[in-house]
Parts: C-alpha cells; structure tokens; sequence
C-alpha cells in the first residue's frame, strides 16, 4: 500500500479498550474508510504544549513528529495573535492591510534577491497547485518531473504529481519519475534521470515545464545530496525551458538549521517556492514565493483569488510565528539539537545493526532501519514495530521512504537536548525489545 506503514488495521479493533474502540467506530462510520489512523493503539490528544502532547487521560507524551505547531504547542504568542485579531476583523485580501503587505515584506526579506513576489493559498497543497498553473501558464509547457516517493499534494493537479499517494500506476501521461538522489544507497544519478525525463518528453512531444522537489526528500526516505548532484539537473530542465520550483512546505522556515529554506544549503535559487505547513503554527496559510517576473505573466493571462488565503487571521498567526522564529532564535537551535540528536543516533548504530544509516539537517531526520546492514535491506515491517513501541514510550514518530523503513523525525522546532535525549532512550529500548523478526 502506498504510503507511510503506521496505520491502525481495523482488523484488529477488538484489541482496543472497549471505549477507544467505540470511538473509532463511530469515527470510520462518520468520516468514512478513506481516514486513517496512526498506530496499532491509536491515542487521542487532547492538549499539548511545547514539545507535549497529552491523550485524554492526562499522559504525556513526546512529540517527534509534528512540525506544524513551528514554536511549540499552544505557544501563548501565536494564541493570542490569533485571538486579538479574531476579536477584531478577518477578511480577505481583496481590501488594504497593512498587517498583509508588512508581513509580506518580512517574509520576501528571508529570500534572496530576485525572489520578490508572494501569492497566497490556505494549504500546502493549494500552493504546489498555484505554482504548477504558473509554470504552466509562462512555459507553455506541461511536463512535470518529480522523484519516486514525492508527496506534493491533494488536489488533482498535485496529487497526480505525488507518486507516494497512488504508485507510479496513478500518474498522468505528463509526468516522469527520478529516484530522488540516495548516497547511502549509491543513487547519485540525479541528473542522468532528469535528463532521460527531459529525452522521454521530447520523444512523445511534451514541452517539459517544472522540475519540482521537496528540499530534505521526505517522502524519499530523508535525503541530504550532494549539491553538485542536483545543479547539473536543475541546469537540463532550465536549458529545455523548464523551471524549478522548491517545495519547502516540509523543510522550510530553518527546521534544516542550515538558514530558513533548504534550497540555500542545496545552492539553488528557485523560479519558485512553496511554503505551508508550519507557516502559521497550525493555522492555514501557504504561500508561492517567486519572481515578480513571473508572477506579472501569470497575473496578466490568468485570474487568482482565494477567499481564506492570506485571511487577516492566519496572517496574524504567520507574523508572530516569524518574529518568534527570530526571537527564540530557533534556526540556529535547530542546528545544534540536530547535531546533537544524530550524534546519539550514531551512537546507537554502533550497538543496533538495524540502524543503517542516519541522516538529516537540523530538526529533519532520518534514522533508515535495514534487515541486513551489509545488503542495506530495508527492513519495512520493522519499521512499523518499532514506531509502535515508540509509541508504547510515549514518543511519537512515523516511517517513510521507498521501504516505508525509515523513521521520520521532524519535531516542534523548541525540541532541545532534553527532548533528543528522552528520544534516544525510548529509540534504544524499543530496538533492544523488539526482535527485527517482528
């Protein structure tokens, strides 16, 4: 099945305590089959704050996994930017805001120069679908080049450009897939893919418009290229006519450590950038960032408006979730507790042969579990046992990649050494306890 492999198996409802079952019930009887849980046991939240989650019977649990609450859970600065400005107004763009344009001008301030204008969406989703009409729309082209694993998306549009959701059998006829680029592994022929992408559209007469990518490859089981290997491919699509867009939906807002956007540490500069998710610390607001250029074509050909993006709002929330980034100086926080974090991981690796490899910037990392050290054999199953006895811990994580075998750790950006080392210890007994058999 595509996608992550940490979902509850109805099947085995009769497990669960008789109310938590009865919860679940009603919830697949309301919501339908299409809705999926997390872990074998899944576990309701009902507050958190920080790096916490608490379940309804006031437990307390580690949050590895969440990246949307950027600065924590229930930052008191975000709440109360939201409630002020909920107390107030909230409307749409088509009216003057001096809070929108001065936020606006904050947030292109953290991009480099060139990357000058900014469009709003409500979702990540909704953003790769605006910068897939504009490449569209200013190419001319349809070609759309993405890797094995990505996840881009919901809409029709994205979602027939993210593999991870259907398997290569669910895209259109505009689209080619690349192995996303793997040093572990040894797949480091990026541009090689790229460029018989470019090849197949030319033989079958499609005029190629973006190559998109998610700058840590999340979906792709986490992934940390050599820059080189992504320049010489990024080169081929744009001398076909084709452009780049980032998308740092995931990886963005300094969760890498490596500044606040992943394309600076690849040495990119996109035509495009999308933004979401932790943008506005849970509430719903994503954005394209790109050059004016660009977004002049586009605006000139093609009508946009979306009456919840950029609400007065989620703007709000977005502000004082930028200002806290600055203040807490949480990009440069994620850098040392990442360091921190996979140093132990590290350590780890040399007592568990099912740690294969660790890797990752700051707060995104990837711990790849294998069957086999020497074969570097996914060991996917595994990877679900593990992620549930973490979950037995009191720690929450999920799996990834083309084996769903690779832990998914991409924290609130407060996570701290305290929090690496709680994790590290639940990581250690679960390995220790739990037979790579399983």
């Amino acid at each position: 099945m595509p996608g992550p492999t940490s979902y509850f198996d109805y099947a085995d409802l009769d497990k669960l305590p008789a109310d938590r079952a009865q919860l679940v019930q009603r919830r697949r009887r309301a919501m339908g089959a299409a809705y999926r849980l997390f872990y074998a046991d899944p576990v309701e939240f009902v507050r958190g704050r920080g790096t916490r989650l608490f379940d309804d019977q006031g437990t307390e649990y580690l949050d590895a996994y969440n990246n949307v609450p950027t600065t924590g859970h229930a930052d008191p600065r975000i709440i109360a930017a939201i409630s002020d400005q909920a107390g107030r107004l909230n409307t749409h763009t088509r009216y003057l805001a001096e809070a929108t344009v001065r936020y606006s001008e904050d947030l292109l301030a953290t991009f480099p120069d060139g990357l000058d204008n900014v469009m709003y969406s409500c979702t990540g989703s909704e953003a790769n679908d605006l910068a897939l009409r504009i490449a569209k729309s200013t190419t001319g082209g349809e070609g759309v080049i993405v890797t094995a694993e990505a996840y881009h998306g919901i809409t029709t549009e994205t979602g027939a450009i993210s593999p991870s959701l259907g398997g290569p059998e669910s895209l259109p006829p505009w689209v080619r897939t690349v192995p996303a680029p793997d040093s572990y592994r040894g797949t480091t022929d990026f541009a090689d893919g790229v460029s018989a992408a470019l090849a197949s559209f030319h033989e079958q007469g499609i005029k190629p418009a973006a190559l998109i990518f998610d700058t840590i490859f999340a979906s792709d089981g986490v992934q940390t290229p050599d820059p080189t290997v992504l320049g010489a491919a990024v080169d081929a699509v744009r001398s076909a006519g084709g452009l780049l867009i980032a998308d740092e939906v995931q990886a963005g807002f300094g969760r890498l450590g490596t500044g606040m956007w992943g394309f600076s540490a690849l040495g990119l500069v996109p035509e495009m950038v999308t933004i979401g998710k932790p943008m506005g610390s849970g509430q719903p607001i994503a954005a394209v960032v790109s050059r004016h250029e660009l977004i002049d074509r586009f605006g000139a050909d093609v009508r946009y408006f979306s009456t919840f993006a950029a609400n007065s709002v989620s703007i709000a929330a977005a502000q004082a979730t930028l200002d806290a980034l600055a203040e807490d100086d949480l990009v440069t926080k994620a850098k040392s507790t990442g360091d921190y974090l996979r140093a132990g991981l590290d350590r780890l690796a040399e007592r568990h042969p099912q740690i294969g490899d660790v890797r990752g910037n700051g707060l995104f990392v990837g711990i790849d579990l294998v069957s086999d050290r020497a074969a570097r054999t996914p060991a996917a199953d595994y990877a679900f046992a593990i992620v549930n006895a973490m979950r037995e811990r009191r720690v929450l994580t999920a799996a990834v990649g083309a084996g769903r075998n690779v832990l998914k750790i991409r924290p609130p950006m407060p996570f701290d050494e305290s929090d690496a080392d709680e994790f590290l210890a639940a990581l250690d007994s679960s390995l220790n306890d739990t037979p790579l058999e399983h």
